[in-house]
C-alpha cells in the first residue's frame, strides 16, 4: 500500500474511533519506513506478533514509541524484549508471566501486561481460561509479581460472520474484566481488530488492535 493510501486509512480509523479508546496500530510483517510514516501522523503505540520481527525494527525507529507485543510469547523469547517492551498483551501462562517478571526484574522496571482469556471456540486460539486467569490475578494482588503491572485483559472472537457469537464473546470479556475490576482496578480491555473493532469498543472495548485497515495486507517478504 502507498504511504498516501497509508495516511488516508489511519486518519478514517482516527476518525471512527472515540476519544477514550486506543488505538494499537498493528506493523506485523510491514516495514519500518512505513511505521515511521504512521509515527509522523502522530501514532506512538504500535503491536507486533513475533519477537525477532520486533528486535529487528526496534533499532531503525523512535524510542518514544510504546511496542506492545500481541502474538504468542515463548518464555524463552522474553529476554530479547525486557529492556524496552512497553506491553505484552498476550499472558497467556503463569509460568510466561513468572519469565516476564523475572526478566523486567533484571533490567530494574515494571513490563505492564494483558491475561488473555481464552473466549473464543476456536481451538487455534491462545488464551488463559477463565478460572486460570482469576487465580494468576489473585497472585499477582498477593504480590507474587512485583515487577509486572497487570493492566487489563485481552481477548480474540472466533473468526466467523456470526455477529451474535462475537457479541456473546466479547460481552464474556467485558464481564470477566469488571468481575476483575472488583478485586483491583483494570484498566485495559483489548479487543476487537480490524473486522470486529466496531462491535467491540460497542461490547466496551477500550483499546484496539488495528494491522490491515491502516496498512493494507500483510507484507510476508521481511
Amino acid at each position: 500500500m502507498s504511504l498516501e493510501k497509508i495516511t488516508k486509512s489511519y486518519e478514517r480509523i482516527k476518525n471512527i474511533l472515540p476519544d477514550d479508546v486506543q488505538l494499537v496500530a498493528v506493523s506485523k510483517t510491514h516495514p519500518a519506513d512505513q511505521i515511521l510514516h504512521v509515527y509522523n501522523l502522530r501514532q506512538r503505540v504500535f503491536g507486533e506478533n513475533k519477537v525477532q520481527e520486533l528486535v529487528e525494527k526496534y533499532p531503525l525507529l523512535p524510542k518514544d514509541i510504546q511496542w506492545h507485543l500481541i502474538g504468542h510469547l515463548q518464555t524463552n523469547k522474553v529476554k530479547y524484549i525486557a529492556e524496552f517492551i512497553d506491553t505484552v498483551q498476550s499472558v497467556d501462562s503463569e509460568k510466561l508471566l513468572e519469565e516476564i517478571n523475572k526478566q523486567a526484574g533484571k533490567h530494574q522496571r515494571k513490563i505492564k501486561v494483558l491475561l488473555q482469556v481464552k473466549i473464543a471456540e476456536e481451538e487455534t486460539k491462545f488464551g488463559l481460561e477463565i478460572h486460570e486467569a482469576k487465580e494468576i490475578f489473585q497472585n499477582y494482588i498477593n504480590g507474587k509479581f512485583p515487577n509486572v503491572e497487570i493492566t487489563g485483559l485481552m481477548g480474540m472472537a472466533t473468526f466467523t460472520d456470526d455477529q451474535n457469537q462475537i457479541v456473546k464473546e466479547f460481552t464474556l470479556l467485558k464481564q470477566i474484566f469488571d468481575k476483575l475490576s472488583l478485586l483491583k482496578k483494570l484498566d485495559v480491555l483489548s479487543m476487537g481488530m480490524s473486522d470486529d473493532f466496531p462491535v467491540a469498543i460497542q461490547c466496551g472495548a477500550n483499546s484496539v488492535r488495528i494491522g490491515s485497515a491502516i496498512f493494507g495486507s500483510r507484507q510476508y517478504d521481511l
